[in-house]
């Protein structure tokens, strides 16, 4: 889907109101993803056209040094869905080269007529995800990612030229770049981590669309909920243009207390957050029980109010 008549603005894709379904009574305007923490290519593949039928707003999927690649695997789920948003979460952008994203990118926010989002962060310095010898220094990890940044909006926005201290393209052909252009424009949302009360990270997270916070000193499953209405006041107060910055909350509901899961996540909408995106890490994630867990909880749908 390309041309002048397919282009989506970020206000169109992302600012819409979700549609009520028979029996919801509550409008509610914070969307809600799925995290899929593993399972075969064909297995995640069939779990996207679930969750696009339980009524789920977007799914994401991570990105691993080694394994079923994201790109590829939302490029098919972009084919075999028509509704639902689709992203990575995340991708540790300072070990990739930015010019193969932002053309991973564009192809899947082509082939599903923009619904394309993308995650980016640091990434992960963790020996229990394996080594493959990236820069782990977190200054230079942070250059790269600014840098990696810049080449995707140039390379998004018609500019085939770069140079940075660590990157440098020059990609002018100007007679593929019209072919090169994603439908949601200026190009698609970008979720950035930040972290908070980092003057220097919060400041990147302003260049982006999306909020995913990081605490100081939070381990794995930490909450921001008693720091989200400071959140929300800042990225309000400092978002250029006066844009809406999406504020981007994981965690975990019960898939058999509709009520209970709803109520879970009227604390953080309450607060300021804008997405709920459910996750199921740790555990069994990439057993067979880890993924029947998974099926049960994108069957049951998302904790919507009531």
């Amino acid at each position: 889907m390309t041309g002048q008549a397919q282009e989506r603005t970020h206000d169109q894709t992302h600012q819409q109101p979700h549609e009520q379904t028979e029996g919801q009574a509550v409008p509610d305007a914070m969307r809600y993803g799925f995290v899929f923490p593993g399972g075969t290519a064909p297995q995640q593949l069939e779990l996207a056209e679930l969750a696009e039928a339980s009524g789920w707003d977007a799914v994401f999927v991570w990105e691993a040094a080694f394994g079923v690649d994201a790109w590829s695997l939302l490029a098919a789920m972009a084919v075999r869905t028509t509704r639902l948003r689709l992203g990575t979460l995340l991708t540790p952008l300072p070990w990739r080269r930015p010019w193969k994203v932002a053309s991973q990118l564009l192809t899947v926010d082509q082939l599903s007529g923009g619904r394309a989002i993308l995650s980016v962060g640091l990434g992960a310095v963790d020996e229990s995800l394996g080594t493959t010898g990236e820069v782990i220094d977190r200054r230079q990890r942070a250059q790269l990612l600014d840098e990696g940044l810049d080449v995707i909006d140039a390379l998004l926005g018609g500019d085939a030229r770069y140079a940075g201290e660590h990157h440098r393209v020059d990609l002018d052909r100007p007679e593929a770049f019209g072919l090169c252009l994603p439908v949601q424009r200026p190009r698609p949302p970008v979720w950035i981590v930040g972290l908070w009360g980092s003057e220097r990270s919060m400041r990147r997270v302003l260049r982006g669309d999306g909020y995913l916070p990081n605490l100081p000193g939070g381990g794995p499953g930490a909450s921001p909920l008693e720091h989200l209405a400071d959140m929300r006041a800042w990225l309000d107060a400092h978002a250029p243009d006066g844009r809406t910055i999406e504020l981007v909350c994981e965690g975990q509901t019960p898939h058999d207390d509709a009520s209970a899961a709803a109520e879970q996540v009227a604390a953080f909408r309450d607060a300021g957050a804008t997405w709920w995106i459910e996750h199921r890490w740790g555990g069994d994630q990439h057993g067979d029980a880890g993924l029947a867990e998974v099926r049960r909880r994108v069957e049951a749908g998302p904790p919507r109010p009531r």
